[in-house]
Order: structure tokens, then sequence, then C-alpha cells
């Protein structure tokens, strides 16, 4: 499993399991709602809660090993939805043939971090800092309430939380936090370096009761402005293509996106 990842992250730019699929396999191993078919070094399908990854090595297609795991896998396994890590024809193909559709594209957007940013000010009722112990609880309600209409994020627990940050690459200095005179927190970027030449705005999340204040493009700034100190030479992030005010604010921060920088994600009609 692990070298059909290396092989898709060599070929395809792109690693073709997320973070959740991973710390899950990691932290949790399988069970009755996360099963796993290999073949060799060639592919594999991982089923996770009703959800598809099915991943075929570069050097490994052409030769009907995708149609042969997803049979295999829908005659064995209840999937409601897939994900394509990379906007790949042969899974557009493989979707269509058993029933999936296009519901959802995951946008990844660039910037060469030596591109000048703009200059941070930062109010003077403002503090922005790096992430305290003590400050969980807050960075877990404000990501709660943040992404209330996001599962997959707004359902970050204290053990989400603690197995991100027990990953090598988390720094408390580059989980940046806004709070106001009161010490209260009103949203926080947390960013990611994924190696010294490759950054990531990780996560942004705004309290509601903050919104409407410029604060997601300033904290979105203080994170760029933070990886390009610590030397970066790319800057990436996740973004829904259909989020069109999160969209502007990355363009004009120099963020760009390729058609081939694109997650799909497929749903069966039921």
């Amino acid at each position: 499993m692990a070298a059909v990842r290396a092989a898709c992250l060599d070929g395809d730019g792109a690693d073709p399991l997320d973070e959740a699929a991973q710390l899950r396999l990691k932290h949790h191993g399988l069970d009755a709602t996360h099963r796993l078919w290999i073949v060799d070094e060639h592919g594999f399908a991982l089923v996770r809660e009703a959800t598809l990854d099915l991943v075929v090595a570069p050097g490994a297609r052409g030769r009907g090993l995708g149609g042969r795991l997803a049979a295999a896998v829908l005659t064995g396994a209840p999937v409601a939805t897939a994900w394509s890590h990379g906007d790949h024809p042969a899974a557009a193909a493989l979707a269509e043939r058993h029933g999936f559709a296009r519901v959802r594209e995951l946008w990844v957007m660039r910037r060469p971090a030596t591109t000048p940013l703009p200059t941070l000010e930062i109010p003077a009722d403002l503090t922005i800092r790096g992430y305290r112990p003590d400050d969980a609880a807050a960075v877990l309600a404000v990501n709660a309430a943040a992404f209330a209409h996001h599962p997959e994020q707004g359902g970050m627990d204290d053990a989400d939380l603690a197995a991100r940050m027990a990953e090598p690459w988390f720094d408390p200095a580059g989980l940046l936090l806004a709070v106001d005179g009161d010490g209260a927190l009103l949203g926080f970027h947390w960013t990611k370096r994924h190696s010294p030449d490759l950054g990531e705005v990780y996560v942004v999340a705004i309290s509601p009761s903050a919104q409407g204040r410029g604060l997601g493009r300033l904290l979105t700034l203080a994170g760029l402005h933070h990886l390009a100190e610590a030397g970066v030479r790319e800057i990436l992030l996740y973004v829904e293509s259909d989020n069109l005010p999160a969209r502007a604010v990355y363009e004009r921060l120099g963020f760009t996106h390729a058609p081939a920088d694109t997650h799909v994600m497929y749903a069966r009609a039921t």
C-alpha cells in the first residue's frame, strides 16, 4: 500500500489518500466500517464509512485492474461516495460505468512563496500569536462553529486535534490565533509544512460572531508571511470549487489553480 501511494505521489503529484484516511489507518486500523483490498504493489481500494478510495499505481494502469477492484468492492461493501484525487479520465469513466455522478470538486491552489506579499497590518485591538496548550478548547469551539456545515472538518474533537498535533509536521508557532483584548479567540490559521520547500494553508477558521471584519484575509496573510519566513518555496491550499468568496481572497493573494489540480467526489444514485 505504501509503495502504491509513493508511486502515485511521484507520478500524479498527489497522495491518493487524504489526511483523514491516513490518520484513521494509523491510529485505528480497520474495522467493520473500514475495509481494505490490496493487489500486491499495483493498487488498493479502501472503503471508510461508505466512502471509496480506489487507487492504481501509474505503472499498472490500462490493464483493467481498476475495473476489477471496483467490481469486487461494490459487490462486497456498501459504497455511497468515491474520491478521485486528481481529475483522472479513467476515474470518470469508471464512476459512470458503476452509476456514480460527479457531485463535488476540491481545488488545489498554489502560489510561489517568493512572490511578494502585501504588508501585514494588525489592528490595535487584535493580537495574532502562536498556539499554547491551554488554547485547545477554544480552537475546537471555533472550528466547530466555523465549519458547522462541513462535517469532515467541523467534527474534529479532542482526539482528532491531539492526533494532528502528534504528527511530525506540527509546530505551535504555525498555528496562528487571532485574539481580542479580552483574550477571546476570534479565529485561527493553522499552517502546515509538508517539507522544507512546501507549505500549506491548512485550516482557516473564523468564529461566526467575528465574521465580516476581514479576519479571514488577515489571518491568511499572517500565515503566508509565517511560511515565507520559514523558507518554503511554494504554498498550497485546498478550497471547494464553488466557494467563490474564498477563491476570490486567495486569487488576490496570488494563488492560481491548474485544472489537473482537482480532486473529484462522485456519488452513487440511490
